[in-house]
């Protein structure tokens, strides 16, 4: 590119900047698109993994539901092995995070930080000093 002067010289880093900000947007767009259409096609399926345990970096023993029934299978870097079929009522179903916001087993995080803050109110009304002092 051929330096005319300064004024030019602002024009190119606006257009340079305005082309980075595009294509971080476009990424953005693009990774949150491909993020629905990939869940959108492990959702509702007849396969679905109840849970997995982790035993060494690269080995995992997983439950998986097919269709009505429940398998345990041993996941491997290359390999992935039957071990056996468990009963529906051999499985403990412990609630997810939404299930469990239901049954008030999981917390919001904003309300333990409004009774943080006004415990933090009252003992800075008790003791009439800040933090800093």
């Amino acid at each position: 590119m051929i330096i005319l002067g300064s004024g030019s010289n602002f024009l190119q880093f606006i257009i340079v900047l305005l082309i980075f900000i595009f294509v971080l947007a476009l990424t953005y767009f693009v990774t949150k698109w491909l993020a629905g259409y990939q869940q959108g096609n492990v959702t509702n399926k007849n396969i679905r993994t109840i849970e997995t345990y982790r035993i060494t970096q690269n080995k995992f023993i997983q439950i998986v539901q097919i269709g009505k029934k429940y398998v345990a299978i041993s996941v491997c870097k290359d390999t992935v092995a039957f071990i056996t079929e468990l009963d529906e009522e051999d499985i403990l179903f412990l609630p997810s995070a939404e299930e469990g916001a239901l049954y008030g087993g999981a917390v919001d995080f904003a309300e333990v930080f409004a009774k943080v803050k006004d415990k933090a109110k009252e003992l800075k009304e008790k003791t009439g000093k800040t933090k800093d002092e």
